[in-house]
C-alpha cells in the first residue's frame, strides 16, 4: 500500500541554475520547445487516426519526462538557493491554474498536465466557523467552505518519521461497488453527472505527518507575541472575553523561560506589554491582559505592523519567534489588504523567520482576510467559538506545537497516463503552485509543527482494467534552522483503490472519516458553479450515518460532533 523512499537533493551551480552555460541552457529549452510542439502534432494525427495512448508510449505527447519504469517523473528540479519570498507566492493565480479552473476533472490523456502540486495547508478555520454559522441556523456561504480545512480538521493516524520532514502514507478506494451505478437520484443539492462511469472513480489519499509532539519541556523557548483586536465588534459575548480568559489560563501553563508580548489594536494600535519572560512575572502578564476593552473600529493592519515591530524588538535568538493574530477580521479602518498588509511587515518575515498564527472568533467573521493573511504570512489559522475550543487552542496545541520541524513545504503528484483519465484535487483552490516551481524554494510553500498531518484527497478516474502505478506523491520542505531541502517520496498501485469506499479497512484506516469530510464540504458548496459535484456523493441524512457509525466504532468526540454538524445542515433549506 505504501512505499517511502528518501531523495538527496540535486547540487546546482552558483548562477542558481542547473550546469551550463545560459546559451546552452537557452538552446536546450528551444529544442524542447520544438520536440514538444511536434510530439503533440502527432499525437493528435494518432488521435484522428483511432489510435490511443498505450503502454509503449513514450510520454504521452505531453514533453515530459518518464521514469524508466514507465511512471511520469515529477517536475523537473529548479534553482534551490535561500528563499526570499519575493520569488513569488505559489498561491493562487501564481501556480498557473486560474480561477475558471478551480473543481475541474482535467484530462491526462495527451497533452494535458499529469501533474498536480501544492503548498502544504493545515489550516482549520473553514470548518471551525461552518460549524459556527450551522448551529446558527444558517448555512456557510460557499465561498468560506475550503474542503481541505474540513478534512484536515480530523487528525489521521499515519506512521510518523523519527525527526524533522515527513512519513508519505497512499490509499484509497472506489467511490462506488464495482457493480452499481452513481446515486444521483439520492443526491440532493447537486447533480451528479458521473453515471455509470462511477464505477471507476477512486478516492486517492496523500497521507503527510510529521514526528510526534514532544513534552513541552523538550522543545525550544518561545516569544510569543499577542496581537488582540480590541474594537467594538469584539465586545459581542464569545470575542475578546473569550480571549483574556484563554490567555489567561495559556500564561500559567507556558514555561518559565518563554516570553510573551501583547498588542492590542482597535482604531489605532499600541504595545500593551513589552516582551516579557514569565518566570516570576506571570502576574504583570495578567495584569495587562486584565486592561483589554473593546473599544472603536477595527485597524487590523496597524495592528499587524505594530505586533510584528514589537516581535522584532523582543527577538529571542534560539527560541521560536511567532506572532498570534485573535481577531474577527471585520477591517474598517486603515489598510484592508491582505498583501499590503504584509507587504509593511516584510523585512520581519523574511530576516526573522516569525510565523503568524490566526485565531478566528465570531458570528460575523472576515474569513478571507484572515486566510489570506495567514497564508502570506507563513502560518495557519483556526477558528474558536467555544471556551472548550478556545482553551484547546491557546492551552493545549499552542504550547505543544510552538515549533516548527518544516518550512516552505510543497508536495506534488504525479499520476500515470497510462492508469488514469482524469484526477481533481478536492480544495487547496487557494494553495497551488505552478508545478516548475515545485523545487523553486523561493517560492512560497506551507509550515508545518510537530504533531501534524496534512492530508489531500483526489478523486481519480482510472482506465478500465487499469493494472500497475497510479500515481507518485513527492513532499519537498526545507529544514527549519539550515534551510538545507530535502524530500520523501510515496508510490500506490491500482490494486490498493479497488477496496470498496464504506468497508471496515477504510473505516479503520481513517479513509471513511476523509470521505465524509470531503462529501459534507462538497455538499455545502453546491450550487456554486466553480465546482463540480465529487462521484459517489451521498445525501447528507445518509453521510450524517456513515458518521456517527464512525463515532461509535472510534469512540471520537470530533466524529461526533462531526455527524452532529451535518444533521444540523440537512435540516435546513438549500
Amino acid at each position: 500500500m505504501r512505499r517511502t523512499e528518501r531523495h538527496r537533493t540535486e547540487r546546482f551551480d552558483t548562477r542558481g541554475g542547473p550546469p551550463g552555460s545560459r546559451r546552452q541552457q537557452r538552446q536546450r529549452r528551444r529544442v524542447r520547445g520544438a520536440l514538444v510542439a511536434a510530439t503533440v502534432s502527432l499525437g493528435l494525427l494518432l488521435t484522428a487516426c483511432g489510435g490511443g495512448v498505450g503502454e509503449d508510449s513514450n510520454d504521452g505527447g505531453s514533453g515530459k519526462a518518464r521514469q524508466d519504469n514507465g511512471f511520469p517523473a515529477p517536475a523537473p528540479a529548479q534553482p534551490t538557493g535561500p528563499p526570499d519570498m519575493d520569488g513569488g507566492t505559489g498561491q493562487g493565480d501564481q501556480g498557473g491554474q486560474g480561477d475558471e479552473r478551480k473543481g475541474e476533472l482535467r484530462e491526462t490523456a495527451p497533452p494535458a498536465d499529469y501533474l498536480s502540486t501544492f503548498a502544504l495547508d493545515v489550516d482549520t478555520a473553514s470548518y471551525g466557523y461552518a460549524r459556527r454559522t450551522l448551529r446558527e441556523g444558517r448555512r456557510p456561504d460557499p465561498s468560506t467552505v475550503r474542503p481541505e480545512e474540513f478534512v484536515n480538521s480530523f487528525r489521521q493516524n499515519y506512521e510518523r518519521p523519527d525527526g524533522n520532514g515527513f512519513t508519505v502514507t497512499m490509499d484509497g478506494a472506489r467511490t462506488a461497488a464495482a457493480d452499481t451505478p452513481s446515486r444521483e437520484e439520492d443526491y440532493s443539492g447537486s447533480s451528479d453527472s458521473f453515471g455509470q462511469e462511477n464505477r471507476d472513480w477512486r478516492f486517492l489519499r496523500v497521507g503527510l505527518a510529521t514526528r510526534g509532539a514532544e513534552d513541552s519541556g523538550e522543545r525550544p523557548p518561545a516569544a510569543l507575541t499577542f496581537v488582540i483586536d480590541v474594537s467594538g465588534s469584539m465586545a459581542e459575548p464569545g470575542r475578546l472575553d473569550l480571549a483574556k480568559e484563554s490567555l489567561d489560563v495559556m500564561t500559567d501553563r507556558l514555561r518559565d523561560d518563554d516570553a510573551v508580548a501583547l498588542v492590542a489594536f482597535s482604531d489605532e494600535a499600541r504595545t500593551v506589554l513589552p516582551m516579557t519572560r514569565l518566570g516570576d512575572h506571570r502576574g504583570r502578564v495578567h495584569e495587562a491582559i486584565d486592561t483589554l476593552e473593546p473599544t472603536d473600529s477595527t485597524n487590523l493592519g496597524a495592528g499587524v505592523a505594530t505586533g510584528y515591530r514589537t516581535a522584532v524588538d523582543g527577538l529571542r535568538e534560539g527560541a521560536t519567534n511567532r506572532v498570534v493574530l485573535l481577531s474577527d477580521a471585520l477591517a474598517n479602518t486603515g489598510e484592508t489588504d491582505a498583501d499590503a498588509i504584509l507587504d509593511r511587515i516584510a523585512d520581519a518575515r523574511r530576516a526573522h523567520g516569525i510565523t503568524l498564527f490566526g485565531v478566528g472568533v465570531g458570528s460575523d467573521y472576515g474569513d478571507a482576510l484572515m486566510e489570506r493573511l495567514a497564508d502570506k504570512g507563513d502560518g495557519h489559522t483556526t477558528y474558536v467559538s467555544s471556551a472548550e475550543e478556545a482553551r484547546k487552542v491557546f492551552c493545549d496545541e499552542l504550547p505543544r506545537n510552538i515549533d516548527l520541524t518544516a518550512r516552505d513545504a510543497k508536495a506534488q503528484v504525479a499520476f500515470d497516463p497510462a492508469t488514469v483519465d482524469q484526477f481533481r484535487l478536492i480544495g487547496y483552490d487557494n494553495r497551488q503552485v505552478a508545478d516548475e516551481d515545485f523545487r523553486d524554494d523561493r517560492v512560497d510553500g506551507g509550515e508545518t509543527g510537530p504533531g501534524h498531518t496534512v492530508t489531500a484527497l483526489y478523486a481519480v478516474r482510472v482506465k478500465p482494467g487499469a493494472r500497475g502505478h497510479v500515481a507518485t506523491a513527492t513532499v519537498r520542505w526545507l529544514d527549519p534552522s539550515t534551510r538545507v531541502p530535502h524530500e520523501e517520496t510515496g508510490r500506490v498501485e491500482a490494486d490498493s483503490l479497488d477496496g470498496p469506499l464504506w468497508g471496515p479497512t477504510t473505516a479503520r484506516s481513517g479513509l471513511q472519516v476523509t470521505a465524509v469530510a470531503a462529501y459534507f464540504a462538497d455538499a455545502l458548496r453546491a450550487g456554486d458553479g466553480r465546482w463540480s459535484a465529487l462521484p459517489g456523493a451521498l445525501p447528507l441524512p445518509e453521510l450524517a450515518r456513515h458518521a456517527k457509525a464512525l463515532a461509535s466504532t472510534t469512540e471520537s468526540p470530533a466524529i461526533q460532533q462531526l455527524s452532529s454538524t451535518i444533521t444540523q445542515a440537512s435540516t435546513l433549506n438549500t
